[in-house]
């Protein structure tokens, strides 16, 4: 029987964050002219262990990691970040960032190439919204040797929000060879075990006083399955997705289920201590678990959680008068290649005068769920008879087999920004093709 917290339908299906191949680290905005850094950042591309068997030895693994942070990357909405990335693998490789829409870039897809091995580059990024960003390496993945794992990225609100405390929740899926190496996505997976962490590690705790209100951040890192998590015996409240914020309303039945490089910050008041199970469609396990001992005290309960402050997207969207397109996600023939053999030469899906609202009629011709993640722009998820849209934003989006969705954004920034698409198979390629707005 099939697990009502994987029973998923449009509401539930969350997904991961938005830049484009030239938005890396290593080439976003480089340089120029404008007012001086405000925060600044190492980031570091290298090889690591992780500890994912007990009792045996770490696995070797490559990472990119905030060599300047303790944690995570914290910044504020407005920030002007000077990113230095220093690559220490061997192979070129550069970070993209998912999450800030927009980047004021001439031709996204025409920035820097990759960072040579033992090479730094050094750009200047603004941070245009605040919310639950990421960084990773998987538009490379075709020349990973290793498992890599994302960094989380946080931009914060320049409002005050209403909770006691704010923690990143990284979920992260492995592949484990019987030798205790790990196999790098994209590759086939014959006698490996499929293993999941959170925050790096299998079984996490999380501390909370009775009464606390959390904001969890919870990031899919993995690279190929949808998957969900629940809180057992505790309402989840919603207030954000894919880094945007969202009308607030409680989770079903307490599970999010999370795309590929999808994000949802959640209010959770502790209560009692609770597992955290995850799902991945096959079966529940459990990952973690909140412990809550004594009790915060205040003066007054916290009042019902409002909406997180706007990071001013439109609020309508002029559906009639829309351009509207046909997109059929991963075919090889069909204007999709690999990462590794992209070119803007290519001819894009479409293209979009600035301004006008595009609305993509979005078609699963796999037999399996496929990952669509939108570069550049935030899209909503229109109703079947295309009379309105959920209250929520998305940068990425799954869709069920044979299936065809049809999302909507405002073409606000002025470019030419990746569209990706991967089947849920840990041994499918990434495939892009590219868009533009003029």
């Amino acid at each position: 029987m099939k697990p009502r917290i994987f029973d998923l339908n449009r509401r539930e299906v969350l997904a991961g964050v938005g830049a484009s191949l030239g938005a890396s680290a290593a080439g976003l905005i480089a340089g120029g002219a404008g007012p001086l850094p405000t925060a600044q950042v190492l980031l570091q591309a290298r090889p690591a262990t992780l500890a994912l068997r007990p009792g045996q030895p770490a696995t070797p693994i490559w990472e990119l990691a905030a060599a300047s942070h303790i944690g995570n990357v914290r910044f504020k909405r407005g920030d002007r970040c000077e990113v230095v990335f220093q690559n220490d693998l061997p192979v070129p490789i550069a970070p993209a960032w998912y999450g800030l829409d927009g980047l004021a870039l001439p031709d996204p897809l025409a920035g820097r190439a990759p960072t040579a091995p033992g090479s730094t580059e050094t750009s200047v990024i603004s941070i245009p919204n605040a919310g639950t960003l990421l960084a990773n390496f998987r538009l490379f993945e075709d020349r990973l040797n290793q498992p890599a794992r994302p960094l989380p990225i946080i931009a914060a609100e320049t409002s005050p929000v209403t909770n006691d405390r704010d923690e990143v929740l990284l979920i992260e899926e492995w592949r484990m060879r019987p030798d205790g190496t790990a196999l790098p996505p994209g590759r086939d997976p014959k006698d490996t075990t499929p293993l999941y962490t959170l925050n790096g590690r299998t079984s996490f705790e999380l501390s909370a006083a009775a009464g606390e209100r959390l904001r969890l951040r919870f990031i899919n890192g993995s690279q190929r399955s949808v998957l969900a998590i629940k809180l057992e015996g505790h309402e989840v409240q919603v207030m954000a997705l894919d880094g945007q914020p969202a009308e607030p309303f409680p989770a079903r039945n307490g599970a999010l289920v999370l795309a590929p490089g999808a994000r949802a910050d959640a209010f959770v008041d502790a209560a009692t201590s609770a597992a955290l199970v995850l799902h991945d469609g096959k079966e529940a396990r459990p990952i973690g678990r909140l412990t809550v001992a004594g009790r915060l005290e205040r003066r007054a309960a916290l009042p019902p959680p409002e909406p997180l402050p706007s990071n001013n997207l439109p609020e309508k969207l002029d559906l009639k008068g829309a351009l509207r397109f046909d997109v059929a996600l991963g075919a090889l023939d069909a204007g999709w290649t690999r990462t590794a053999n992209f070119s803007t030469a290519s001819a894009p899906a479409f293209r979009a005068k600035s301004g006008r609202t595009v609305v993509l009629a979005v078609m699963n011709p796999a037999p399996i769920a496929t990952v669509l993640h939108l570069h550049g722009h935030h899209f909503r998820l229109l109703d079947r008879l295309d009379d309105g849209w959920k209250p929520y934003w998305l940068d990425t989006l799954a869709i069920e087999p044979g299936q065809t969705q049809r999302i909507a954004f405002a073409a606000t920034s002025p470019g030419r920004w990746l569209i990706e698409s991967v089947v849920t198979d840990w041994a499918a390629p990434r495939l892009v093709r590219w868009y533009g707005v003029e």
